[in-house]
């Protein structure tokens, strides 16, 4: 049985780290906010981008005159995953779920005879994938350093990702990443890339017509290799507040708990202290009686 003096070193002990996870809640609470604007505010244009991009691939159709990007190489044999997740941890299944995603798909692929390599943004999903994929990892980048996520983050990865796909590399691209709903949900999704697949939102029958100058084709030369970093940079938004709503969550199931334990804790002193003060009543009563 713990003595008086381990239950009140206990007590603190977990005093401090109650300061520590609120304090670590409050700040995610403020980040949250910002991410979540910043995530919220850029659905629009990539949603519209989408639309506007899946009318000109349909135009043109899987015709050879069709940019590589949206044609795709004509095999699937090599497929590229890019899996995004967090620098730090502490934000409860965010990092883990994002990975248990990649590694199903991995796995996936490599029972049907697929060559599978895997390009790590954020050192949480490195660390979780390279034990069963070490051979596979083709890359990692590291955003440690960076305190805001920017567009020009999302085109370095970009580039990244086109010029392994320029070198013929690999056929398909697929990004994995935790699309944000609220501070307790965040869903896992993985969205191919390259070859382009545009997803119409299916409202309405009717579809405008629009005469493109120059041609529908080289207007997707230029933009697909935007579309991929747009999509990559709207995946790092989500992905920026899905993480502090996982770790808000988090923060406050640990502050609730450490709450619990310390009041737990207090009980079981307050027993032990009782239980002293008692013997020591009757050791002062027996010596009495003796005398």
């Amino acid at each position: 049985m713990p003595s008086l003096k381990d239950l009140k070193n206990r007590i603190e002990s977990v005093k401090s780290t109650r300061k520590i996870t609120k304090a670590m809640q409050m700040v995610a609470a403020a980040k949250l906010r910002r991410a979540q604007e910043s995530a919220e505010a850029a659905r629009p244009y990539a949603e519209r981008f989408n639309a506007v991009m899946a009318g000109l691939a349909a135009s043109v159709g899987g015709s050879d005159s069709a940019p590589l990007l949206l044609r795709g190489t004509g095999s699937d044999q090599v497929h590229l995953l890019v899996v995004m997740t967090a620098e730090r941890g502490l934000c409860g299944g965010f990092n883990s779920n994002i990975a248990k995603l990649a590694r199903t798909r991995a796995n996936e692929l490599l029972a049907k005879g697929k060559t599978v390599k895997i390009l790590t943004v954020g050192k949480k999903g490195r660390d979780a994938l390279k034990r069963d994929f070490a051979k596979h990892s083709v890359g990692h980048v590291d955003l440690s350093g960076i305190k805001s996520m920017g567009y020009a983050n999302a085109q370095d990865i970009a580039r990244d990702v086109l010029a392994r796909f320029d070198a013929g590399e690999f056929d398909v691209a697929t990004i994995f990443y935790a699309k944000f709903e609220n501070v307790v949900t965040q869903v896992p999704t993985a969205q191919q890339i390259i070859p382009a697949a545009f997803e119409t939102d299916g409202e309405g029958d009717e579809v405008a017509l629009f005469d493109y100058e120059p041609s529908e084709e080289a207007i997707l030369a230029d933009l697909l290799p935007r579309g991929v970093a747009t999509q990559i940079f709207s995946a790092l938004l989500e992905n920026g507040a899905s993480e502090q709503g996982a770790r808000m969550s988090a923060m406050d199931n640990a502050t609730r708990n450490a709450g619990e334990m310390i009041d737990k804790l207090t009980i079981e002193f307050n027993r032990s202290r009782q239980a002293v003060i008692t013997n020591e009543l009757i050791e002062i009563i027996s010596g009495a009686e003796a005398l």
